[in-house]
């Protein structure tokens, strides 16, 4: 148990994980039914260069409109109802692990906070954010951090709700996950490495291949376990003892 709940601290304290290279341009998709809303965001985010802007209603196709746009970071509506709204997210994450999602709440609060962790949204931040803030937590989930880590750690209520569920999720079994498919010989090593605490940069140097090859990988292996992030296919992958973990 204990060497569990040192790995998904290990993976919570990782914020920055995936992506070390600069973004030129962030192509971010605004979801929300309210247009005055979204016009805001633009006018707020209009003076920051690297962003390019775009919108979509949250029951237009909203899958199909991040695919179409090649989205890197989508700001999402949690209130369209909620459940809506944490289903999307988990949708993107399930679909376009590469696009990142921040979820934006009109009632910033830990329940919130511990539903939107388990959609793989990489941020949960305020509707009332300062611009700045906003246009800094966007450009750190474009290079592969989750600000939604720090937010986690700040609030020790939900870190035990966290653990707690990925103890159950890894030991006890409680929540029965349908595997696609299984793990290839190269998947299973690449997870392995990841759930001893190396970003894909680490695992691209001692595999000799790819940053942009691992995160192909990750992306099969998201998929084919059914997994809405990194963490929680570790998880999976710890339950079902795919993978071993250095004790240290």
């Amino acid at each position: 148990m204990e060497l569990v709940l040192n790995v998904i601290k290990r993976l919570i304290r990782e914020s920055k994980d995936i992506g070390e290279v600069a973004v030129s341009e962030v192509i971010i998709a605004i979801i929300d039914r309210s247009e005055f809303f979204k016009a805001g965001v633009r006018q707020r985010l209009s003076t920051q260069q690297d962003f390019k802007l775009v919108d979509c209603d949250p029951d237009d196709e909203p899958l199909k409109f991040i695919e179409a746009h090649s989205v890197d970071v989508v700001l999402l509506d949690i209130d369209f109802p909620i459940s809506k709204g944490l289903e999307l997210s988990r949708e993107i994450s399930r679909h376009y692990p590469n696009t990142r999602v921040i979820m934006l709440s009109s009632y910033f609060n830990d329940e919130e906070l511990f539903e939107t962790i388990k959609t793989g949204a990489a941020a949960y931040i305020d509707k009332r954010t300062s611009t700045t803030e906003l246009a800094s937590t966007i450009r750190k989930v474009s290079r592969g951090q989750y600000p939604i880590n720090d937010s986690i750690i700040a609030r020790p209520t939900v870190a035990d709700r966290v653990l707690k569920q990925f103890q159950e999720m890894a030991l006890v079994g409680l929540v029965k996950e349908k595997v696609a498919a299984p793990l290839t010989t190269r998947e299973i090593q690449i997870l392995s490495y990841i759930a001893n605490g190396n970003t894909n940069k680490q695992v691209a140097y001692v595999l000799g291949i790819s940053e942009q090859t691992i995160k192909n990988h990750i992306t099969a292996i998201l998929r084919k376990l059914n997994a809405n992030d990194r963490a929680h296919a570790v998880a999976l992958a710890i339950r079902n003892q795919w993978v071993s973990v250095d004790a240290t």
